[in-house]
Formats: structure tokens, sequence, C-alpha cells
């Protein structure tokens, strides 16, 4: 039988514990196992720098707490979008180090649910972003960068119509701290780029 990924490393840290309480006991506290990585303090200094949540995390804060939202979605260029409701709840997690978001609502007649994580990773200076959600079974993956109210990514997914690996690019755009829009551009029929959807949000 094999276990799922997260109860098997679970399983190896908790093997993996009381063997270092051991080693620890054999040796002197200044002086670590033999083969162990040194962590002196240049490295010890990288490390807190990449686990400590900064101004940027902060900008993602932003999107903590209950929203609503109007979405408009183009199917193809030239024809009208369809239009929906919903609401969108956001919160910190781990410290203050990621942003988890819970979107509902419907979508072409259908109840919609999706979840995103967003970060920013102090070592590649860059935010990341996942998205999955109840339209498909594949998770998005993003990067970008923020200046100032605007904020631009772009993402890969797999495209359900034509079976192929797709990017698309997004742009948040605040006013204020309470309201924000966000664009997302993408491949159309025919393949060229082309608006597909436009959300604008308010804080409750």
């Amino acid at each position: 039988m094999k276990l799922p990924c997260t109860v098997l490393a679970l399983t190896l840290v908790a093997v993996a514990v009381p063997a270092l309480a051991n080693q620890h006991t054999e040796h002197k506290a200044d002086t670590p196992p033999a083969g162990a990585p040194a962590m002196g303090g240049p490295e010890m200094e990288a490390m807190m720098k990449a686990m400590t949540p900064g101004e940027e995390h902060k900008h993602l804060a932003m999107m903590a707490g209950d929203w609503t939202f109007t979405n408009h979605f183009w199917m193809a260029p030239g024809q009208p979008p369809t239009e929906s409701t919903g609401t969108m709840h956001g919160e910190m997690t781990l410290g203050g180090r990621y942003l988890q978001t819970t979107w509902t609502g419907n979508m072409m007649g259908q109840p919609f649910e999706g979840h995103g994580t967003d970060a920013f990773n102090n070592v590649s200076k860059k935010y990341e972003s996942t998205w999955v959600d109840n339209m498909g079974t594949g998770i998005m993956y993003g990067t970008g960068t923020c200046e100032g109210t605007t904020c631009k990514s772009s993402s890969e997914a797999w495209d359900p119509m034509s079976g192929k690996k797709i990017t698309m690019r997004s742009q948040v755009t605040w006013s204020g701290d309470s309201s924000f829009k966000m664009e997302m551009w993408g491949p159309g029929p025919d393949g060229k780029d082309m608006k597909m959807m436009e959300i604008v949000a308010k804080k409750k």
C-alpha cells in the first residue's frame, strides 16, 4: 500500500526526530554530528532572510478578509461577456507568509469554487501563486511582480479544449485598500491574445 506524500513525509519526520535526538546526546552542543551540513553565521543569516515575512507579504495581506465580486468572462473576441457574481475570503497563514483565498460563485450557469495560494519568495524575489478550481483537475502555476498599485503575472495551465499547455497573463490594479480589478488575457479560439476575464472586487 502506498502512503500519501504528506503521510509519508510526516512518518519520516517522526522517525528522524528521535534519531537526531540520540545523536545530539552523543555529541557536544557545539559539535555537529558527523556528515551534518555546516550552518554558520552566513548560512543562518541567509536562512533567516528567506523565512522572514517583509513588506511584500504585507502587500499580500491586503486581500485578507471578505469580499464580493462581479465577474465578466469572454469566450471569443467580439462576443458579449457572461456576467456572474460571488464572494471571496482571504486569510494569511503560517505566520503571515502565505495568502490563501477561496472564491465561490457561479460561472456559465454552474456553481464555481476556486482556491488560490499566493506568496512572495524572498529568495527568487518573485510573487508566486497556485490555483485550483472545480472547473478542472489541474494546477495553475504563476509568477509575477508588483509596482505601486499594479501587479502583473504570467501563468501556465493546460487548456482542456486543445489539450496543450498555454500561457496566460493577468494584472491586478488596486483602487485604495478596499477595491481591486483583476484582468486576465490568454489565447482565444484563433490563437491570438484576447481578454478573457475581468473581476471587480470590493471589500465587505
